[in-house]
């Protein structure tokens, strides 16, 4: 990890927001625990996405590059589901990475995470490095790109390929100098394992029995709950397409590696919309969707500097595929250039609706032919539902095409804490400049979105400190009271935690009814009177 990257953890660990599941006995990989700062950041990012997307929308206006106006509504559906949900959406045949490992140290990684930086010599034999992309295990330093390229000698070159494609690279160069090419563990040079394939699912048991048939899942995705239920919201919310259906909930995915902190874990909470509309208009609903999204992530505190959109090229697509994009985020722990992605966004086409209505569709092939058993029966069984969109006003029947946002809060929380990690100078009580820790949230995500100082504990100072303190709580603002400590202190406290406001009532208060807001990245003071301190903050909130 980068030394940013380590302050980072160590802030979270120190004040709060994150802490090690299970880590009194030893903790647990893959899973996180957030503290009483923690949620309340996740909380906000999450109530964030939910106003933006569904509670602000006006349904009757058309928005800034969208084709239309249209709906959204939200649904929480169940952790579990049918079983046949996974197996119609492809998940229990295809929802699985093939991993390695390592004979020497035992270490395992996913095939997809290995690069072979391979040299082609003029001079002698050729050979490779095998290291790991985008991760923080292991690294391919530049020192070792360096021996490989003056190992390679004058007019030889470096090239440097995924994992499963190595096989193909390595019949190119022929059988001649093939053991000078295998890949090695990138932790020890160990000889590795061939590649095998790992589900990503993880199985639980329904009801008391305990059989085979009792098997069910824990859901990969909050995506299918939508979809089984697309009929059941058309019917009681009386929606019209184009709409969208936003959900916030809990996944869970037996990652082979799970890594670099919060970013990669086995439990986590997404964000998604699937947003359904005419086949004819996919496209540019796709496009308006793509943009809205990446701007959400800007307006709420994320550089543009560190923040891209990558639309994905035809090899990366999902079969059912015509156009995904990722919103990707230059995090601190990984390699200097490279990205991590924070959403995608992905054109579905009709093919979730049509597999639960017809049954698993064959990926490898037309995406629209049946997979079928020895019987020439659907080899997984749909539903059987007619999941068909019928428009009164054009009398046309279709199957709609879908769009799918799919943002990771836990992604999202963890980059909105790097964004607003910074460390600068403020003068203390004595007016001497002295380093200091701040998070530069957005004041909508802060959270606590206020501190209220009495500056002593005496001369009916906290009287007033605490009936601005019970006002703002009854207003519903997350604030703190502290009384403890030398002022600068306290400030300082506040900036680590990224508190925007800090409210201080010294002994003019009492007479002149008046109190100083601190502006946490500005450090500028303002005196309000203590009538008007609640909505002064409640303005600033809303920007």
């Amino acid at each position: 990890m980068s030394n940013k990257m380590d302050s980072i953890v160590s802030l979270c660990k120190r004040r709060g927001f994150l802490f090690q599941s299970s880590e009194i006995y030893g903790g647990i990989q893959g899973f996180w625990d957030y503290g009483p700062l923690g949620v309340e950041l996740k909380r906000n990012v999450r109530e964030a996405w939910w106003r933006d997307m569904i509670n602000a929308h006006d349904a009757y206006s058309t928005p800034e590059g969208a084709p239309s106006a249209f709906g959204m509504v939200g649904i929480e559906a169940s952790i579990i589901m049918h079983p046949q949900v996974w197996k119609c959406s492809g998940h229990y045949d295809l929802f699985h990475d093939f991993m390695v490992d390592c004979k020497e140290c035992k270490s395992r990684f996913r095939v997809d995470h290995i690069q072979v930086a391979l040299a082609s010599s003029t001079s002698g034999p050729a050979r490779c490095e095998t290291y790991i992309h985008n991760s923080d295990e292991a690294g391919y330093s530049g020192s070792k790109k360096k021996r490989l390229e003056k190992a390679a000698g004058e007019g030889g070159s470096v090239s440097e390929v995924s994992l499963d494609r190595y096989p193909a690279v390595l019949a190119e160069h022929g059988a001649d100098v093939a053991g000078d090419l295998i890949p090695r563990c990138p932790v020890c040079t160990g000889e590795l394992t061939a590649p095998r394939e790992f589900n990503l699912m993880f199985k639980t048991i329904v009801g008391a029995l305990g059989t085979e048939e009792d098997a069910a899942f824990l859901r990969p995705e909050t995506a299918q709950g939508i979809f089984v239920n697309f009929k059941n919201v058309l019917d009681s919310a009386r929606v019209k397409i184009p709409f969208g259906i936003g959900q916030i909930g809990k996944s869970f995915r037996n990652e082979i590696t799970p890594r670099n902190f919060t970013f990669r874990s086995r439990e986590f909470e997404q964000m998604e919309i699937e947003f359904f509309c005419h086949p004819e208009t996919s496209q540019h609903w796709y496009k308006y969707w793509r943009d809205r999204r990446m701007k959400w992530y800007k307006e709420l505190g994320l550089s543009e500097e560190r923040l891209i959109l990558r639309e994905h090229d035809k090899a990366e697509l999902s079969h059912y595929s015509t156009g995904t994009a990722d919103v990707e985020y230059a995090f601190p722990f990984l390699p200097e250039g490279e990205y991590g992605e924070l959403e995608g966004i992905a054109h579905r086409g009709d093919f979730d609706l049509r597999s639960h209505m017809e049954g698993k569709l064959d990926e490898k092939s037309d995406p629209l032919v049946l997979q079928l058993d020895a019987d020439g029966n659907p080899k997984w069984k749909g539903s059987g539902k007619d999941l068909q969109y019928f428009d009164d006003q054009t009398r046309e029947r279709f199957t709609p095409h879908v769009i799918e946002p799919s943002a990771g809060a836990d992604r999202a929380t963890l980059a909105f804490l790097c964004e607003a990690y910074t460390e600068d100078e403020a003068p203390d009580d004595q007016g001497n400049l002295q380093k200091r820790t701040l998070l530069k949230l957005n004041p909508r995500l802060a959270p606590v979105k206020a501190a209220i100082f009495p500056l002593i504990k005496k001369e009916g100072l906290p009287e007033v400190a605490l009936g601005i303190y019970r006002e703002m709580k009854s207003a519903g603002l997350n604030v703190v009271y502290s009384q403890q400590g030398a002022i600068g202190r306290r400030y300082r406290q506040q900036d680590e935690i990224g508190t925007p406001w800090c409210i201080t009532i010294d002994v003019d208060s009492v007479t002149d009814g008046a109190v100083t807001i601190r502006d946490r990245d500005t450090l500028e003071q303002t005196r309000v009177p203590v009538s008007e301190v609640t909505s002064e903050i409640q303005r600033r909130l809303r920007g």
